[in-house]
């Protein structure tokens, strides 16, 4: 490589900046010389290559602060050198000389990365110093605004938070892995997707996009958002604008917050709550109750011995004062057997074959009204830890009560397992008849509370029990007029 150096005066080596000259000219190589050795520019140190190999020996070395590169370079261009140099990494400035003042030549060098572009036979010393120092300095800004940009960059990917970017329609930009695995789509087509897809109510997306375009700022929009795979999840949605230089709204970033799990540890414990407080009532009035309860079947069994046996109108109320009498008790039974704690006699069983002997129990009924069963069982291990007899009677609560919320001649029942990503098994089960309101459907596991004449409102306080000894979950959504889901959790 034939490299030549202008001396250099040693108190300048601190302030020294090393630039390498690429030029196949050596009377061009003479006349730069001249113009980097004028006292202006004396803390300039100049280096020649005179050949396009040795200029890319010379640029993987990245031993310079700045490049002179010749625009004519035998087979090759300065402009190829630039290029060449960006793919080894080099990212010193580039500035491209050339002898014609060609624009075409000058927009495609700053295009490819060059630092500047000068034309050799209107260079003076004072324009090319400036040049050296301007490009150098550039290179630092630009070089200090990529490692902020890396930085917020790694903060913005790695982030738990799901963290996005959006345009003034609130369609995505930009968004980080965390967004990608919340919703289950990639980046490109969080692009190309209408975000009203994400909302299980779109009345919330048309509230979130009004108080952001109205407000510029909305911090914890609650909604419920819906993933590529059909998942809901309860999430917190922040959004700000960021402005333009004139103040105006340009575009938005926002987090999401996924709170599914932290609302169902608080509904947990509520129901907790609940179930122990529901115990504790119970049992103080199955104390109470009994009590008077046993003196009454006493006394009846012995006013039936004091009566005429034949008389049937004395027999006729005795027999509805000991029907009355069983029935409070069975009905203080089932309601210390719905709250109490559950003794488990929990082993591996095969989830789809506890479901489909449950459906057994109910076969004769769905026949009787004429009513169709649809099917769709896990093909994949469904073995999960459970009392096999108690989660059948917890199962054929809701399948019973499918039953008689469908019409006859037009129900269906559908009943599905899957194995979870987050290792559970789900068991769904749907119908399609009248449907809950919201009102009921928020107390449909309390004590008591039943819609079906006669019913004693035990059924789903049990189930949910059951459920809950299991340390799972049981979710329900409904329609008016368009049938009811559960679905109910167990861990594997």
């Amino acid at each position: 490589m034939n490299v030549k150096v202008k001396p250099l005066d040693v108190n300048d080596k601190q302030n020294t900046i090393k630039v390498l000259l690429v030029e196949d000219d050596e009377d061009d190589y003479v006349l730069t010389r001249t113009l980097v050795s004028t006292k202006e520019n004396a803390n300039i140190r100049l280096d020649w290559v005179d050949n396009y190999p040795a200029a890319v020996d010379a640029v993987c070395q990245n031993n310079y602060d700045v490049y002179l590169v010749d625009y004519r370079l035998g087979e090759n261009t300065g402009i190829d050198l630039i290029q060449e140099a960006t793919r080894a990494g080099c990212h010193a400035p580039m500035i491209l000389l050339t002898g014609q003042d060609d624009l075409s030549v000058d927009l495609s060098a700053l295009e490819k990365g060059a630092a500047d572009y000068l034309v050799k036979g209107r260079i003076d010393a004072q324009l090319l110093g400036r040049s050296i120092r301007y490009a150098l300095k550039q290179a630092e800004v630009l070089s200090e605004l990529s490692e902020k940009e890396n930085k917020y960059r790694s903060l913005f990917e790695r982030s738990i938070d799901a963290i996005f970017v959006t345009d003034s329609q609130l369609r995505f930009q930009d968004a980080n892995p965390s967004v990608q695995h919340l919703l289950g789509y990639s980046r490109d087509e969080l692009k190309s997707l209408n975000p009203l897809r994400l909302f299980a109510a779109g009345d919330d997306f048309r509230k979130l996009r009004f108080y952001v375009r109205e407000y510029e700022q909305v911090k914890d929009f609650e909604t419920v958002l819906i993933s590529k795979t059909g998942r809901k999840r309860d999430c917190l949605v922040s959004v700000w604008a960021v402005e333009d230089g004139s103040g105006k709204p340009e575009w938005y970033q926002g987090i999401v917050r996924d709170i599914t799990d932290q609302k169902k540890a608080q509904q947990e414990l509520i129901i907790a709550e609940k179930l122990s407080m529901t115990g504790k009532i119970a049992r103080s009035i199955a104390h109470e109750v009994r009590n008077p309860l046993t003196n009454l079947s006493l006394a009846l069994d012995q006013l039936r011995e004091e009566l005429p046996p034949e008389d049937d109108y004395y027999t006729m109320y005795t027999d509805i004062i000991r029907r009355n009498v069983d029935r409070i008790g069975q009905l203080i039974t089932e309601m210390l057997n719905s709250s109490k704690p559950r003794d488990l006699d929990r082993k591996p069983q095969d989830v789809n074959k506890v479901v489909q002997e449950t459906l057994q129990l109910v076969s004769d009924r769905l026949k009787l009204k004429s009513m169709l069963l649809s099917t769709d069982f896990g093909t994949e291990d469904c073995t999960a830890l459970i009392d096999r007899e108690q989660v059948k009677t917890a199962l054929l609560n809701i399948f019973i009560n499918a039953v008689e919320a469908m019409e006859p001649g037009k129900g269906i029942l559908t009943v599905r397992t899957r194995c979870t990503d987050d290792d559970k098994v789900c068991i769904t089960i749907l119908d399609n008849g009248s449907g809950i309101s919201e009102e009921n459907r928020q107390r449909l596991f309390d004590p008591f509370f039943t819609g079906k004449q006669g019913g004693m409102g035990l059924g789903l306080t049990t189930t949910q029990n059951i459920v809950n000894s299991h340390r799972g979950s049981i979710e329900v959504e409904s329609q008016v007029g368009q049938g009811t889901t559960f679905r109910l959790n167990f861990p594997r």
